[in-house]
């Protein structure tokens, strides 16, 4: 029997299938002890301090416990207490990014993936470094300036030679004043030496996603395939931690096994990180199961509804509240509205989930039949930006903190301590301003200046203001571009 360890570096000791059941019952003979429910949402309120906010975070049982709670005044306060986090931590920025797929190769048969080795009516796609240099001169041309690169697991046509070049590839193209400026890589679990070659690729953020914490589960949904390996799968974020790369990803895809197994799950693995490594997850994913290729979301029985969904968004920015938070467009424009006041930091624009989906398409156009899952908020990047501007969010294609080197632990300690926003409110408003600038369409650009102006005046340094106030001047005067604090 396994023992529950958050600093052991075996999978079934930091995530403890007897600690999770011991959690969920816990949540549930508390849930509606209102005394402890109140210490609770007191321990997670920011706390303000001389240069900015401090939060405590939650356990995984703490948040358990408010996730299970059924009490019509928590829900509330849970809300809004998410709401001043995101504030404190992240301010009104919301960070921009799009997912750019090289290859759906995959030998793995993953059940609720169309990119399943046994699924033979699917078109499988590679892109060359030609085809993977017009994908990227596409995206340019809608202005991002970050990706996260998307492949299934194929050590033939994927081996790690393969994401290097691509990387490489993306990191030379500058195009006009386009150029993306950070590269996340969401590949299949590798070695230590593999995850060292990453970082001296100059990656950004390692994503990989659990898809579920419930062992017994995940080796159903992954009969066949070097991802049937629970454990090497669980593990591999401490491997790419000893390889170098200082910010990882997590998530769980929603909707595979019972949500409140999942939640106390991804907490867990964010604990383990900071009890062994001393860096919690940089940002944590919570995609929902769709309907895609071959699959049918159906025929899973445990998905939840857009209430309990907007819930664990809240819990989890209430427990973790350095990280960063990421909604896709596997959510359609109501529910990503909706938790973008819950927590929720970075969105994706524009989107395609297809290998080879931009180059050669208009806004309106998107290829299907290679697509990972259907996309529910179709807009344009254009459409995104300006919508989340008419809500009072400032669209960020800020970069600077990875060039500048503040990332892992030094990220961490200028997020905990509240003092990132010195940095990032004006870098979010410069790269805006260079978005406006050279892609925004005039309706856009006329909002987005009109928020520029009004974002400036709120930050606290006079001469952080008035160089910030002189480099969006020179953005719209000259070509001159990639300012940064």
């Amino acid at each position: 029997m396994y023992q529950y360890n958050p600093k052991s570096l075996i999978a079934d000791e930091f995530i403890n299938d007897g600690e999770i059941r011991e959690t969920l019952a816990y949540a549930e003979e508390h849930k509606n002890d209102r005394e402890l429910i109140e210490q609770i949402l007191e321990k997670a309120r920011p706390k303000k301090q001389d240069k900015g906010y401090v939060c405590s975070g939650l356990t995984h049982r703490e948040a358990s416990v408010l996730l299970a709670s059924d009490l019509p005044e928590v829900n509330e306060k849970i809300f809004q207490i998410a709401n001043e986090i995101k504030l404190a931590y992240y301010g009104n920025r919301i960070v921009m990014f799009a997912p750019l797929y090289l290859s759906n190769y995959c030998v793995n048969g993953c059940l609720y993936c169309p990119y399943h080795l046994k699924n033979k009516h699917i078109p499988r796609k590679k892109l060359t470094q030609e085809e993977l240099r017009e994908e990227v001169i596409a995206l340019q041309d809608l202005g991002h300036k970050r990706l996260a690169i998307e492949a299934g697991e194929d050590p033939v046509n994927n081996p790690i030679e393969y994401i290097l070049e691509c990387i490489h590839t993306i990191y030379s193209i500058h195009h006009k004043n386009g150029d993306i400026r950070r590269v996340n890589v969401n590949i299949a679990a590798t070695t230590v030496e593999n995850y060292r070659k990453l970082h001296e690729a100059g990656i950004g953020t390692y994503i990989l996603f659990q898809e579920t914490y419930h062992k017994e589960s995940y080796l159903k949904l992954h009969p066949t395939g070097p991802k049937h390996d629970y454990n090497y799968h669980t593990e591999a974020m401490d491997r790419a931690m000893e390889g170098g790369i200082d910010d990882v990803g997590l998530g769980v895809l929603f909707g595979l096994e019972l949500y409140k197994y999942e939640f106390a799950g991804i907490l867990m693995h964010a604990e383990h990180l900071e009890a062994v490594h001393g860096v919690g997850p940089h940002t944590i994913s919570v995609p929902r199961l769709k309907r895609a290729d071959d699959i049918d979301p159906d025929e899973f029985d445990n998905g939840i509804s857009d209430e309990i969904f907007e819930k664990i968004v809240a819990c989890i920015r209430l427990a973790v509240p350095y990280t960063g938070m990421i909604i896709s467009t596997r959510e359609n424009e109501k529910v990503r509205e909706k938790v973008l006041h819950l927590g929720i930091s970075q969105i994706s624009g524009g989107s395609r989930t297809s290998v080879g989906g931009y180059a050669g398409y208009t806004p309106e156009e998107r290829p299907h039949d290679t697509e990972q899952f259907d996309v529910s908020d179709q807009r344009s990047l254009d459409e995104v930006v300006k919508w989340l501007m008419e809500n009072g969010h400032v669209p960020s294609f800020c970069t600077a903190c990875y060039r500048e080197g503040r990332t892992g632990d030094r990220f961490m300690a200028l997020c905990k301590s509240g003092q990132i926003l010195n940095c990032c409110h004006p870098n979010a408003l410069m790269t805006l301003a260079e978005y406006l600038e050279d892609y925004a369409s005039p309706e856009t650009k006329e909002i987005g200046y009109a928020l520029i102006e009004k974002e400036l005046e709120k930050i606290p340094r006079e001469k952080t203001k008035e160089i910030a106030k002189q480099n969006i001047a020179d953005i719209r005067s000259s070509n001159r571009r990639d300012f940064r604090f």
